[in-house]
């Protein structure tokens, strides 16, 4: 193995490193088997023949989808996009040239754990679904793509609604949604394998399994996936393993389909970034693991598996119903590893150990925090289209049931430690209940309305924390959202105007505040305005939105009971902006695409608080107007897309996204600098006989070496009669190049 940072454009294609047997059972590799073995055995029986179309579009998607006329902000990616943007890296870098994003990687090449912001709107204020099955954590709320590695392999398309955007499954869309569909029904056999290869000991490789149409009714998909990275800041590796395998039948009048699929993570921590003067001198330091004297403890990782379970129905009643009802299952479990140096017995509600006369009162030592949960339920939906209307009424019904605790796996003075001593053990459960309707009317030929209605009921019940194990919390919230907009269209023009609310409850974090600091909801009044133009050669856009928050959750610094810093309610707060969007094609050896967003992001009379080192307690600083940390007023991305050669085709991608605050105070001291990024792919394919495509490319990122931190966190204390600010930020890699090649059988 190179040392870390050295290019390698080796393609490790050896199955025994490729698929290790400790993630992927024993009963998961003779599943795949049988499977291979089946698409050889049907080969000659495979058509391409079905007897009806209608159902080849997944009604369960159909119904939280925003269509070609829905009045909100979208954007779409096809399957084609998609495999022209996966190297490896986690789905928010797919979805990084889509309007207004910005994303974030804490290894710093895109693999493990990242993050996204659209808008300037962190990802648990962003509603995500999986074939409409919710995937927002229940209980942080916040999406882990780390946990699916490779799922873009398996979708057919993704969709982003920027916004509150159409009523969906699951947690609010506070201002964002994004919906990845696997369930398409693909009627072509095939056999398809990619191998990735890029800096930092990168690889990726993935083996896909498509049946066809058997008998004319059946269809069998299944991947196997298996991505590792040094990353680029020390000790930032990943070891990311999945599989997805779904089974459909259909007819005429019916599809019944079960998906199961999973993904395995064990992710060295660089969740801590890196301090302001250590940036400027070693961009790679990683404080994970220092805890430890000498060398950083080498198992300070993450660890995690989360499997899916999904049964779809599908019903064609006539020419004007259709329906679908779906059943899942999401099981979760994992751990993440601490080496703690000097810790106190009794914070672990341990006794002071005496050994003759000395008298133990810390201990280095060894822990796990372990997450263990259920996620269940079932989504459905009635769809009806006669004539000039549509009518959609579906809904939700899940609970989450979760476990945490922690356990001390070894200490250094292990007599005053039992052995497997669990020192917290806490239960949450969350259950939810949703209903919404959607009713299109077309009101003449060219002006057609939209009114969208959701009703949502919470009941979320926390039995403890870690650091305040006797509270406990029971809530209940009840939400009523109207969403109502229309849209106008004549040949290739299309105008939209809409309205949307949105409410969420506050996520775990921000009930361990305590009952005097209880927070409340939050709620969104969204609206939206925006022009199309389609044409074979150009389309470009132009959307206007403000949204206007009451109640939002910001951390101010203020300590909760416990001495915890947690997010506080915002009385007034709002977020405006412009998006452009541009796509054209020239000629047949040149198209350009691009966007970019204006916006200004405020708060209101926002409160800081300090903690005083020299007096005690807090000091509080008042503003009048603030910009909302984390959303940078400028985000731009293009595209120049070359192509000289028949089945060549040269890409320059480019990014700009302006500075931001790192907290909510516009303090020019807490910042991230604005970066610009330029990108360059080289792809070519070509066909040979009995192969029906081999598909190289060649990536370069960041191709000028740029010094980038598109995000941290910051806090600030007074001592010596002066305010003390600390910066941490997570910096992304510089010139890094990817390779690779898909072969499709």
């Amino acid at each position: 193995m190179p040392a870390k940072g050295v290019l390698n454009f080796s393609i490790p294609v050896d199955p025994s490193r490729m698929f290790s047997t400790n993630f992927i059972k024993m009963k998961y590799l003779v599943s795949f088997g049988i499977l291979c073995l089946l698409f050889c055995a049907v080969n000659a029986q495979t058509t391409s023949a079905i007897h009806d179309t209608t159902l080849l579009q997944p009604v369960e998607v159909n119904a939280i989808r925003a269509n070609d006329k829905t009045p909100v902000a979208k954007t779409t990616l096809s399957r084609p996009d998609i495999e022209k943007n996966n190297t490896g890296q986690d789905l928010p870098f797919i979805l990084n040239q889509t309007p207004s994003v910005v994303v974030n990687s804490d290894a710093g090449n895109g693999i493990g754990y990242t993050g996204i912001r659209i808008r300037g709107i962190d990802a648990a204020r962003v509603n995500v679904t999986i074939n409409s099955i919710p995937y927002n954590d229940a209980e942080s709320q916040g999406t882990f793509f780390v946990d699916l590695p490779d799922i873009a392999s398996s979708a057919a398309n993704i969709q982003v609604q920027r916004g509150v955007g159409t009523s969906s499954n699951g947690g609010s869309a506070f201002g964002a949604s994004i919906n990845v569909a696997t369930n398409d029904i693909i009627t072509k056999k095939g056999l398809e394998f990619s191998s990735n290869a890029g800096s930092y000991n990168s690889f990726r490789n993935t083996l896909l399994l498509n049946s066809g149409l058997l008998a004319k009714h059946f269809t069998i998909d299944a991947r196997l996936s298996d991505i590792r990275s040094d990353g680029y800041v020390d000790r930032a590796g990943t070891r990311l393993r999945s599989f997805f395998t779904s089974t459909a039948y259909t007819d005429s009048k019916n599809s019944l389909r079960v998906n199961i699929f999973s993904g395995k993570e064990k992710t060295y921590q660089a969740w801590y970034g890196i301090d302001e003067k250590t940036l400027a001198t070693n961009r790679r330091y990683n404080l994970a693991g220092t805890d430890k004297e000498g060398d950083p403890y080498d198992n300070e990782t993450d660890n995690y598996t989360q499997t899916h379970y999904q049964l779809f129905y599908n019903r064609k009643f006539n020419k004007h119903w259709k329906g679908n009802i779906a059943f899942f299952l999401t099981r979760g479990k994992g751990y993440y590893e601490q080496y703690k140096a000097g810790e106190s017995l009794l914070y672990y509600g341990l006794p002071l150990f005496i050994s003759g006369v000395d008298t133990v009162e810390n201990t280095d030592l060894v822990r796990r925090l372990w997450l263990d949960n259920y996620f269940y339920g079932t989504v459905f939906s009635a769809q009806y289209e006669k004539n000039k209307t549509g009518l959609i009424i579906g809904g939700n019904a899940n609970k989450y049931d979760g476990k945490h605790f922690g356990e001390i796996v070894r200490a250094t003075e292990q007599r005053a430690v039992p052995a497997n001593f669990r020192w917290y053990n806490l239960t949450a459960n969350k259950k939810e209940l949703s209903g919404f309707i959607k009713w299109t009317q077309q009101l003449t030929a060219n002006l057609q309305s939209f009114i969208d209605l959701q009703v949502r009921s919470v009941e979320y019940n926390l039995y403890g924390f870690r650091n305040n194990p006797s509270l406990t919390v029971k809530n209940n919230y009840f939400f009523v959202t109207p969403k109502a907009g229309f849209t106008f269209t004549i040949k290739k023009e299309q105008f939209y105007i809409s309205y949307a609310r949105a409410a969420k409850e506050p996520n775990r974090e921000d009930f361990e505040t305590g009952k005097t600091q209880a927070p409340t909801p939050e709620f969104l009044d969204d609206f939206e305005a925006g022009y199309e133009h389609r044409s074979a050669a150009f389309n470009c856009g132009i959307g206007l939105y403000f949204m206007n928050y009451k109640d939002q959750l910001v951390l101010t610094g203020k300590i909760n009971d416990v001495g915890a810093y947690t997010r506080t309610n915002i009385s007034k707060s709002y977020r405006a902006g412009i998006e452009l969007q541009a796509v054209g094609k020239f000629n047949k050896f040149l198209s350009v695409n691009g966007n970019i967003s204006f916006s200004k992001n405020k708060l209101k009379n926002f409160s800081e608080f300090l903690d005083d080192y020299d007096n005690g307690g807090q000091k509080v600083n008042l503003y009048n107007k603030t910009n909302l940390a984390f959303s940078p007023a400028i985000v731009a991305s293009a595209s120049i897309n070359i192509i000289p050669l028949k089945n060549g085709e040269i890409s320059l991608i480019s990014k700009y996204v302006s500075s931001q605050y790192l907290d909510n105070t516009s303090n020019k001291s807490r910042t991230l600098s604005s970066y610009y990024l330029q990108d360059a792919r080289v792809g070519y394919e070509l066909s040979l006989r009995g192969i029906k495509a081999i598909k190289v490319f060649v990536q370069a990122n960041n191709l000028f070496s740029r010094k980038y931190e598109p995000n941290g966190y910051s806090f600030s204390y007074i001592t010596g009669g002066a305010v003390t600010t600390e910066n941490y930020y997570f910096p992304m890699a510089p010139f890094n190049v990817v390779a690779g090649f898909t072969i499709k059988l």
